[in-house]
């Protein structure tokens, strides 16, 4: 069973505590022993962020060209080079233990990729992978993939351009490839594909690819989780 919390429109630092958060639970629970299972689906959008993965090494004057822009710079520990979230973007941070799927990272990416393939084909949309990491529209990008695993438990994640402004790509070389391009739900089916639209689509196809059940994440295990993330906050600053 994965939980699933729904975070709405947040900032890029309050989801990534929360991640760590979660996966922290993972590895106390490993660590005791314990059976309890904290495998949890979280989907958000994010306010206007560039992201690096930890082999990027993007300069100085441009980090600072793209915070012009008026978006955020993140520096993260995720694997892949640079890439852009914002409003309209489905973005999908599964914080579960690979020992309870199966104990391959290719595997899980893998995975991701075909939830999303079989997501665009239900919207008559032709998606596939390509050497390069995520899932494509011919030439063109349409869901990004850089995740991080420690002890099989993952963070980071998989976004989908549903019905965002593509634009800020054009500042970028997305995922550090100069030839490509991204393109949207929205734009390739003609329609608006909002991201309440497409999480239903998500869900189920995800439950399909990694054999799982899924229940919203309980209210009182989601404030027992931001209150874990205020505590740590607390304790860094002091």
């Amino acid at each position: 069973m994965v939980k699933v919390w729904k975070l709405g429109l947040m900032n890029y630092d309050t989801a990534l505590n929360i991640q760590l958060a979660i996966a922290r639970k993972h590895l106390d629970a490993m660590m005791k022993g314990t059976t309890t299972n904290y495998d949890t689906l979280l989907l958000v959008e994010h306010k206007p962020v560039y992201t690096v993965g930890i082999r990027d090494d993007t300069p100085s004057d441009e980090i600072f060209r793209l915070k012009n822009l008026g978006a955020e710079f993140k520096k993260t520990n995720r694997g892949g080079l640079i890439t852009f979230h914002n409003p309209g973007q489905l973005i999908a941070y599964p914080i579960i233990n690979l020992k309870h799927y199966k104990t391959s990272v290719k595997w899980y990416v893998n995975s991701l990729e075909e939830t999303v393939i079989r997501l665009c084909a239900e919207l008559g949309v032709k998606a596939k992978r390509s050497p390069h990491t995520g899932v494509w529209v011919e030439e063109n990008k349409i869901a990004a993939i850089g995740i991080h695993a420690s002890r099989y438990v993952t963070t980071h994640g998989i976004s989908i351009n549903c019905d965002n402004d593509l634009s800020w790509f054009q500042h970028i070389d997305p995922c550090g490839i100069a030839d490509k391009g991204v393109t949207s739900l929205s734009k390739e089916t003609g329609i608006n594909c909002t991201t309440e639209k497409i999480t239903p689509i998500f869900l189920r196809n995800f439950e399909d690819v990694f054999q799982c059940k899924s229940e919203e994440l309980s209210k009182s295990i989601q404030q027992e989780i931001l209150n874990d993330v205020c505590s740590e906050l607390l304790v860094e600053t002091n």
